[in-house]
């Protein structure tokens, strides 16, 4: 079965995340039984059609982010939350290993008022396990719109395989 048919079959949902660079984000998340699609772009700034140069500067509002498009029937919403936060550090601030910057802060763009219930949720189970020495800093905002980041930035790290990332998956993170 093609990937579109597949999410039309499944009546596809959506997440959108940030979590640092988009690059590793995609790389981990596009792995995940039951992900047909990902798409890595920009949100939550005001300036129409940024690109990478103006995101790059931390500047614009903007963060690196992730679009996924999921079969909700193979994987739910909060198992890709709990997933994203084993991948990226959820306690810091505007920040992921050497990334430094808004562009680069930990995030969920929620796109409905389910969504928002379970991120909080999630949020509220991470910060009650003791998993995380420090209480979480990602920030959950109503999504605006996604703009997709230049086709470079698509699936960077199968085209690059020995590119940058500072995203793994921290077996000590799940909770």
């Amino acid at each position: 079965m093609s990937i579109s048919s597949e999410a039309s079959a499944a009546k596809a949902e959506t997440a959108i995340l940030a979590g640092g660079c988009f690059w590793g984000m995609e790389e981990l998340l596009s792995k995940l039984d039951g992900v047909v699609a990902t798409k890595v772009g920009y949100i939550g700034g005001e300036i129409a059609n940024p690109d990478y140069k103006l995101v790059s500067t931390g500047l614009s509002n903007y963060a690196e982010a992730i679009e996924i498009t999921f079969n909700a029937q193979k994987i739910s919403y909060e198992k890709i939350l709990k997933f994203f936060f084993t991948i990226h550090d959820p306690t810091t601030v505007n920040r992921q290993e050497n990334d430094v910057g808004s562009q680069y802060r930990s995030a969920i763009f929620y796109l409905n008022d389910e969504q928002k219930k379970i991120a909080l949720n999630v949020i509220e189970k991470a910060n009650k396990s003791g998993v995380f020495k420090k209480p979480i800093a990602t920030q959950v905002s109503k999504a605006g719109k996604f703009w997709v980041a230049e086709e470079y930035h698509q699936n960077y790290l199968k085209k690059n395989p020995f590119g940058y990332t500072c995203h793994h998956v921290r077996e000590e993170w799940k909770f």
